[in-house]
């Protein structure tokens, strides 16, 4: 037995390359949550909960992650033998509801644990993996269409991405279409171009949108209204051509069982974090794919250890029609691993060695830890 003996929640600010520029907010730094499990064997496990753009997203901040670890997910989970992971997050989210991207945090660091004392892969948990080289879209999310373009065109030359999504919705819906328009006419068939509205638009604009979208040959539309509105986003997705991808609309197996009955979406945009973790994850997976629905591998920006996870998860997948987004490490200035996720030929590698193939750089964790200046929180065994 393998006994949960404390968990160290820690926050990394760091800075982005650029703007990242969202319907709801413009992110110049991401801050991670860093979960570290310790064993009574002495092994270790770890985690990642990151959000994105803090509130304005969604109702979890980096704060609220940790908080929500140390006061409440910590506290019932300590003592409890670590090897039983389907127990221990039962256990949690029968005591703490909601926090999916808490959650999927601990749970990481559980299945990394156990990964590592097994000598295996995370992948490996989860089936094995069937492919470890995955496509990956890149943002462009700079606002302004000659510097998209121009981003763009450096991607493409140097073989780092040919699939592209461009942030919208901040502007008139006939303005952004312009912005889009310009960028696809640049980049010709070179490119795949895709966008997301997070949310933006009203029903009204939406149809505008999708329909000029459409004519200009954009291949995707991302979660284009109000996540709550479900059944006017089937009615979207029924009505034009171009695929409609669920993102927000998706908070886990219940909300994708709700959608797929109705087939509410052409694309399911799955990520490990909003889901609840990587079981739940893999349970979101397999309704999208019972349903004949899309799947694409999405992202909360995160840095390597999240990035790893959710690779190891959708390595496992056999078909992800619509490729990954996780290319959250190359939007930041620095990472804090020693042998950052690799990306090459339009694609992401999926990290090798046992648990998440993924360790600790500690100067770069110290450099970047937001309490340098004070106590790390731990929460240890109780005796």
């Amino acid at each position: 037995m393998s006994k949960i003996e404390n968990i160290e929640t820690i926050i990394v600010d760091i800075p982005t390359i650029r703007g990242h520029v969202l319907s709801m907010t413009t992110m110049r730094q991401q801050s991670i949550v860093l979960v570290r499990i310790r064993f009574s064997d002495g092994s270790e496990g770890l985690g990642e909960g990151t959000s994105i753009g803090g509130m304005s997203y969604g109702p979890e901040s980096p704060e609220s992650i940790k908080l929500a670890i140390d006061s409440y997910l910590a506290p019932v989970i300590i003592g409890e033998d670590g090897d039983r992971v389907n127990s221990v997050t039962d256990r949690m989210r029968k005591s703490v509801r909601g926090n999916p991207i808490a959650h999927c945090a601990v749970e990481t660091a559980l299945w990394d644990g156990l990964a590592r004392r097994l000598g295996v892969p995370v992948a490996q948990l989860f089936g094995g993996a069937v492919n470890t080289r995955m496509p990956v879209a890149w943002t462009l999310a700079s606002g302004v269409s000659e510097t998209d373009i121009v981003e763009a065109r450096q991607m493409l030359a140097q073989r780092r991405h040919n699939i592209f999504k461009l942030k919208i919705g901040k502007r008139p819906v006939r303005d952004d279409i312009a912005h889009v328009a310009a960028i696809r006419a640049a980049l010709g068939d070179a490119a795949s171009i895709r966008v997301d509205v997070n949310q933006a638009w009203n029903v009204t604009d939406a149809r505008w949108g999708l329909a000029g979208l459409q004519e200009i040959g954009v291949d995707l539309v991302e979660q284009p209204i109000d996540s709550r509105q479900i059944r006017a986003l089937k009615v979207l997705t029924d009505q034009y051509e171009i695929a409609v991808m669920a993102d927000e609309a998706l908070q886990g197996p219940q909300s994708a069982m709700i959608a797929a009955a109705d087939r509410s979406a052409d694309v399911f945009a799955v990520k490990i974090a909003q889901s609840g973790g990587l079981k739940a994850a893999s349970e979101v997976c397999a309704i999208g794919r019972a349903a004949g629905i899309g799947l694409y591998a999405g992202t909360m920006l995160e840095g390597g250890i999240g990035t790893a996870a959710a690779l190891h998860l959708f390595s496992t997948i056999p078909t992800l029609g619509w490729g990954t987004e996780l290319f959250g490490p190359l939007l930041l200035t620095d990472e804090i691993l020693t042998r950052p996720v690799e990306y090459r030929d339009f694609s992401v590698v999926l990290p090798q060695g046992n648990g998440l193939g993924v360790e600790i750089d500690p100067g770069k964790l110290n450099h970047y830890r937001r309490d340098r200046h004070r106590k790390v929180h731990v929460v240890a065994l109780k005796s």
